[in-house]
């Protein structure tokens, strides 16, 4: 078992499969098709790729992908889109296996590592970091910002839309009535073969909304959106009015787990909420025909929604500095107490 570091995607192994299928059993955002659309289009000039590793022979057993400005400082890999960032690790032996990873990283020239966002609670991050710590780093939570989800329980769309605000399933009627009786509308969803040639739609709804800068990342979004769909996830719904797209949302369907990516609604048309309409109509497909067990509205505390869903979490930023001296009793206790205080 040894750490190793490499600089350029195409020196992983091909073992590394079996962690990247793990991995995205929790979140498509730590897939191969995230970090392989990430790496290609989602890198600005200033950071290169660097992933530290640990290897049994041909078998990688452990993967924190980062990147790096220089030497020094190492970050995690990551995009404005992305909505979680972990640490991958295989079954076996993982004490030590961080134990190895952790040696590494600390016998490496970097003096701060900075992961984010990763969930507060992540316990292969908490491992790693009583590693680091061994080995003099001073490791502390920041409050990021929330994730907000819903566990079904088996629940139906019509039983979890019951257990919905009264004033959200007002909206929901109200406005899909008046909608219909003013201009009439249709919903349209896309699915495999069918989502590229609708993603000019999506496009039309975003210039018209107040999300234009979305824009700036077409290149980076068609191609995991591509990668996405081809491995069956994809859910593109849009709403046609007179046959002109109004509203727009993509959502992403792996593993049990529904994860609400892009809302987008033409502003001249929020009167209406068809983004409330448009939200409702997926909520119903990924329940009573997916058959997901969680739907997660990923990054953001915003207050529309605390209304779908019914469970908030923290995401965090762990960062670990190099110290000169190792941390004294009173010391450790003080920043175990900033962590509780950032957790309330």
């Amino acid at each position: 078992m040894k750490f190793v570091t490499y600089s350029n995607w195409e020196q992983l192994p091909t073992s590394a499969n079996t962690l990247f299928q793990q991995a995205e059993k929790n979140s498509v955002f730590l897939s191969r098709p995230w970090f392989e659309s990430l790496i290609k289009f989602g890198l600005d000039d200033e950071h290169t790729l660097l992933l530290a590793c640990v290897i049994n022979g041909d078998r990688v057993l452990a993967i924190l992908p980062l990147m790096k400005a220089n030497d020094k400082a190492w970050y995690s890999l990551k995009h404005g889109y992305t909505p979680i960032s972990s640490l991958l690790l295989a079954d076996d032996d993982q004490e030590s296996i961080l134990a190895c990873l952790g040696e590494g990283l600390a016998q490496s020239p970097i003096t701060g590592l900075l992961l984010e966002p990763v969930a507060g609670d992540d316990e292969l991050l908490l491992g790693l970091q009583k590693v680091l710590e061994a080995y003099g780093f001073h490791c502390e939570y920041r409050f990021r910002d929330y994730n907000w989800i819903y566990r079904l329980n088996g629940q139906s769309y019509a039983e979890y839309l019951a257990s919905r605000p009264g004033k959200l399933r007002s909206t929901i009627s109200r406005k899909g009535r008046k909608l219909e009786r003013e201009h009439g509308y249709e919903i349209r969803l896309y699915r495999d073969a069918d989502v590229a040639p609708a993603m000019s739609d999506y496009y039309k709804v975003v210039d018209a909304s107040w999300k234009q800068n979305e824009l700036d990342n077409a290149e980076f979004m068609a191609d995991f959106v591509e990668a996405f769909t081809t491995a069956g996830w994809s859910r593109l719904a849009i709403l046609y009015v007179e046959g002109e797209p109004i509203a727009a949302q993509l959502w992403f369907v792996h593993h049990g787990k529904a994860s609400i990516y892009r809302l987008s609604y033409a502003k001249e048309w929020r009167s209406y909420s068809p983004g409330s309409i448009l939200t409702a109509y997926l909520m119903e497909y990924v329940i009573d025909t997916d058959k997901v067990e969680e739907i997660d509205f990923l990054t953001g505390n915003d207050a529309y929604k605390q209304d779908w869903m019914s469970e908030r979490r923290e995401r965090v930023v762990l960062s670990c500095i190099r110290q000169l001296k190792p941390l004294s009793w009173y010391e450790k206790i003080i920043k175990h107490l900033k962590y509780l205080q950032i957790r309330q």
